[in-house]
């Protein structure tokens, strides 16, 4: 029998205290379910004392999602533990999170108590979370720092109290993995009553870390992971529980552990975690980016064309990838290009493979993405043009009192057009002007926002992403003028929609 481990997920409290990634109560919800439907065994829906909004979100959660165990954060306060307890209570099966600092910095610094205080108050805190749940886990913040003679006895202090889930959090990402896996091991065999209690671990990812210290603690005798979608988290993130999960599947040679998690869902959380948030997975991204099994060099396509194993050590499907990718490009071998034309039932062989190839290699140093339909234009020898929307002319104007209006002139596939539009700011009407020129437009999914540089002057960077049926493209632009920056992350959208095209009826148009 293989060991289990326990997927702690903490997306909805740790993960939305991300900059930027506040979710509202139904976005909550939504993403409760997908966690559920994952298998994740419990779910930290939130920290219930931190506002009325972030408590109803709580017993909502409690209240409509069944499978996993809802949680609910509290610091070792009296009124903290009661708002918790009320939040998570209509929960099938619930669990009160208290927690309190234990390192000499942060008793020092930030609570002004000394370490007797300190176990006094957590042991306090555990007794009455334990009055009110049938679960308490206690955490010693920055454990990582934390003194290990007085580590091991507030933890002795809180099993004895009632806490049965014992959280070591790596709270400021300090720890390197064997500093932390030998923490994890001493205190299993320094504490008398550690077989009483579950211990967890909860990594920060400010050195990069944060996964390799999490197994660390896992090899150490650790049975329960704190983690999140994405690795989304505060500052540089949180343990990925993707990551984690997929290590222990791949690596099972390794790791004779076994978790609840469906993997075939691992994708679709991701996505949906990324829509609500709007914090997009870099491309790289294990096992969740859009590149985690693209291939674009030759050889590796050649390989994975013969056998998938040669370059892939888990397949696409078993994440929730529909397949892996094959992206041709300059770096694309013979193999791919045929294999992509015999997907399209197209036979090439020999010179008129060759050919192709040749055409190919032009085409795939002018134009980054090569879409099927361009394969289908250097078969006969036709020119792709590589930019079919071109952005001409933008004016645009607002003011107080004034209804926002945009005029776009756009070159689209070597013809002028021209189109105005009114809109809620000058970024709408413009995107308005464009979408009346091309169809199909897309619906956006993300209108992203980030300055390069620091001042007034500094240069916009804009991220679009749309969504066009099963494909979802995105678009960058930069300049000074954000309006102007914005257009050009649409129009490059735009331009990866293989059936774009001018719409047949494209006069002065004055939508809002």
């Amino acid at each position: 029998m293989s060991d289990r481990l326990y997927i702690f997920d903490t997306t909805l409290r740790d993960g939305e205290q991300s900059p930027g990634c506040s979710m509202n109560l139904d976005e909550k919800l939504r993403v409760a379910h997908a966690l559920a439907a994952l298998g994740v065994d419990i779910i930290e829906a939130g920290f219930p004392v931190a506002s009325p909004g972030d408590f109803e979100a709580v017993h909502r959660i409690a209240s409509e999602v069944k499978g996993p165990t809802i949680a609910g954060l509290a610091r070792a306060h009296p009124k903290d533990i009661e708002r918790a307890a009320e939040a998570i209570k209509p929960a099938e099966h619930a669990r009160i999170h208290t927690f309190i600092a234990t390192s000499p910095i942060h008793m020092q610094a930030k609570l002004r108590m000394q370490p007797d205080e300190v176990v006094e108050m957590a042991v306090a805190a555990v007794k009455q979370a334990r009055s009110l749940a049938p679960e308490v886990e206690f955490s010693a913040e920055d454990a990582g720092r934390s003194d290990m003679d007085f580590l091991c006895r507030i933890v002795e202090a809180t099993i004895a109290a009632g806490a049965r889930v014992i959280n070591i959090p790596d709270t400021v990402g300090y720890m390197t993995p064997q500093e932390f896996g030998g923490r994890i091991r001493e205190l299993r065999e320094r504490v008398p009553n550690a077989d009483k209690a579950i211990f967890s671990v909860h990594c920060h990812n400010d050195l990069g870390l944060a996964v390799a210290n999490s197994l660390t603690a896992v090899e150490n005798g650790a049975r329960q992971v704190e983690c999140t979608i994405n690795g989304l988290g505060e500052r540089a993130g949180n343990a990925s529980l993707e990551e984690i999960v997929m290590i222990l599947r791949t690596r099972a040679d390794r790791y004779d552990i076994q978790t609840g998690i469906d993997t075939t869902k691992i994708v679709p959380a991701s996505k949906l975690v990324s829509q609500i948030t709007g914090m997009l997975v870099q491309p790289n991204k294990a096992i969740v980016g859009a590149n985690a099994f693209a291939h674009e060099a030759g050889i590796h396509q050649d390989g994975v064309l013969k056998h998938q194993k040669t370059y892939e050590i888990m397949t696409p499907e078993s994440v929730g990838w529909a397949t892996n990718r094959m992206v041709l490009g300059k770096h694309s071998g013979r193999a791919a290009l045929k294999s992509r034309y015999d997907a399209l039932d197209v036979e090439l062989d020999g010179d008129k493979l060759n050919a192709v190839f040749a055409r190919f290699k032009t085409l795939a140093d002018k134009k980054k993405d090569i879409f099927d339909e361009d394969l289908m234009a250097i078969l006969h020898g036709d020119e792709v043009d590589a930019e079919r929307v071109k952005l001409i002319r933008l004016h645009a104007t607002s003011g107080t009192g004034d209804t926002p209006e945009a005029t776009v002139e756009l070159e689209i596939e070597g013809e002028l057009h021209q189109a105005t539009a009114e809109g809620d700011g000058p970024v709408d009407a413009a995107f308005k002007a464009i979408k009346s020129l091309v169809e199909p437009n897309g619906k956006l999914l993300l209108y992203a926002v980030n300055a390069i540089t620091a001042g007034t002057d500094a240069q916009g960077d804009v991220t679009v992403r749309l969504q066009d049926g099963e494909r979802i493209v995105n678009g960058q632009g930069k300049d000074t003028d954000i309006v102007v920056a914005s257009a050009k992350a649409l129009i490059a959208a735009l331009n990866k929609l293989p059936d774009m095209h001018a719409r047949e009826v494209h006069a002065q148009y004055s939508g809002v």
